[in-house]
């Protein structure tokens, strides 16, 4: 990881968003950054304090660096870093909805196909009896599925209510 100054950051991170147009993922980090080794604990005291913020940049392969922000430099920092991502933002893909749309329509055949009653007729034994028994197998798989449906819709209440 390369620690580089504000500027030198907007560079490297201008042309890493250059590379990256037609194919290609970044990952941004920001982290309050405390000089201690360990976790940081919040404290009511740490209201007070102002500490350094800390951004991180890579694309999974070679190119890693970060930079440190000084609380007094965020304003200007952050004014700098949202018009480069703005600019940056254009070769982003639009959500695949086509797909979003197939599954919200399986979901909603699925509710109707538990709404449906199975109608168990034929005779008992000779002609259209194994008619008969795919159809009871199928209705006690048809009750099993609703109980499990049920027991999930009591769980989200139950979460939703606590």
């Amino acid at each position: 990881m390369q620690l580089v100054d504000n500027e030198t950051f907007f560079k490297q991170l201008s042309g890493l968003f250059e590379t990256s147009t037609k194919s290609g993922s970044i990952w941004l980090t920001h982290k309050r950054f405390t000089y201690e080794g360990g976790d940081v604990h919040m404290s009511a005291e740490d209201d007070i304090k102002e500490y350094p913020c800390l951004i991180r940049v890579t694309d999974g392969k070679e190119a890693k660096f970060s930079t440190v922000v000084q609380p007094a430099e965020l304003e200007e920092f952050h004014a700098t870093y949202g018009a480069l991502l703005k600019a940056s933002m254009t070769s982003l893909r639009k959500r695949d909805k086509k797909r979003e749309k197939q599954r919200a329509e399986e979901a909603a055949r699925k509710k109707r196909r538990l709404q449906q009653e199975i109608v168990i007729d034929g005779p008992k034994r000779g002609n259209g009896r194994r008619k008969r028994q795919r159809k009871i197998k199928a209705a006690l798989k048809l009750e099993e599925a609703k109980k499990k449906a049920q027991e999930r819709e009591e769980a989200k209440a139950r979460t939703k209510a606590s």
